[in-house]
């Protein structure tokens, strides 16, 4: 046993340095699919010569905070802050696997440049289809799933790799978008192709080993972000109720939120064709908020581009 789990271990260093080079930043994940290295914040200490147990994790995969004070995302120096330990350097990787011998898998962090990667979890645990799920969501809102990499879980499950736009941060959701659909963003990971859980291995589709994160289409992009709110704000007569809506939503956006809601209402406003009449109430309502004007019409610029508009 103990040398299947070396040989495991050292498969899944093998998949996670070659899954850097494609810009890829991982993290060593156990048999469980959780981060495999222990939070240094909590209290116990793990016997000599026993692997830590895995910190539990939320749903999105947040990093373990400390029992008190602000949450420490890795600048303590010390490994086991889960997705913040993600890296691509190979000197890193080969780091948080000596400190972890027990991992049998690695994690991929999303929504990291060069790709910004989202992943579109379908399960099939439960009775649901998924799939049938997400073909429908494409009929109704008009886009299909370009050809990308699919990862085929141990369960019978697919992960779609997508990739996003680098000044918008798609949240994890769980069910969200329909049942059965768990959404991967900023501050979550998707267990790579080559890892060994309790329940079996992970593998790339075949034809989809060579392929790069495809551009997550515009329509389903919105889907992922948080739906606007409908209340009034004066704007342009010529957008109407529906301007109005888009830039109240950009108004009531938090820090962290800014450049996600701009984001949003501006595909939304050029998709309904008002985007050039509500650029500078956009512009405004985003200044309000925090943003600087070069950052505001850059985002602008960006939603008009994934929707084949000119800025």
């Amino acid at each position: 046993m103990a040398t299947t789990d070396r040989q495991a271990t050292t498969l899944a260093l093998a998949h996670a340095l070659s899954a850097a080079e494609r810009g890829l930043a991982v993290i060593p994940l156990s048999r469980t699919k959780l981060p495999a290295l222990r939070s240094p914040h909590r209290d116990g200490t793990a016997n000599p010569g026993i692997p830590a147990p895995a910190t539990p994790v939320a749903p999105a995969h947040a990093t373990p905070e400390a029992a008190s004070g602000p949450p420490c995302h890795g600048e303590c120096g010390r490994f086991g802050h889960g997705v913040y330990d993600a890296a691509t350097d190979p000197s890193r990787i080969r780091e948080l696997f000596a400190a972890a011998p027990w991992a049998t898998g690695y994690g991929i962090a999303c929504g990291l440049p060069p790709h910004h990667l989202i992943g579109v979890d379908l399960d099939t645990k439960s009775g649901t289809d998924s799939s049938t799920a997400l073909r429908e969501l494409a009929l109704r809102h008009l886009f299909t799933i370009p050809a990308t990499v699919v990862v085929l879980t141990p369960s019978g499950g697919r992960h779609l790799w997508l990739s996003g736009p680098p000044d918008v941060v798609v949240p994890n959701s769980a069910g969200r978008l329909a049942p059965g659909i768990d959404i991967r963003g900023a501050g979550g990971y998707l267990v790579g192709p080559g890892s060994r859980t309790d329940h079996g291995v992970y593998a790339t589709a075949p034809g989809t080993a060579h392929l790069a994160p495809a551009t997550c289409p515009p329509a389903l992009l919105r889907l992922l972000l948080p739906p606007p709110r409908t209340t009034h704000h004066p704007t342009p007569a010529s957008t109407g109720d529906h301007g109005q809506g888009l830039v109240q939503f950009v108004l009531a956006a938090h820090e962290g939120q800014r450049n996600t809601r701009l984001f949003w209402a501006a595909c939304r406003a050029y998709e309904d064709g008002i985007g050039p009449a509500l650029l500078d109430p956009l512009v405004e309502a985003a200044l309000n908020t925090g943003l600087s004007e070069r950052e505001a019409r850059a985002t602008i610029a960006s939603a008009a581009r994934m929707t084949g508009h000119r800025p």
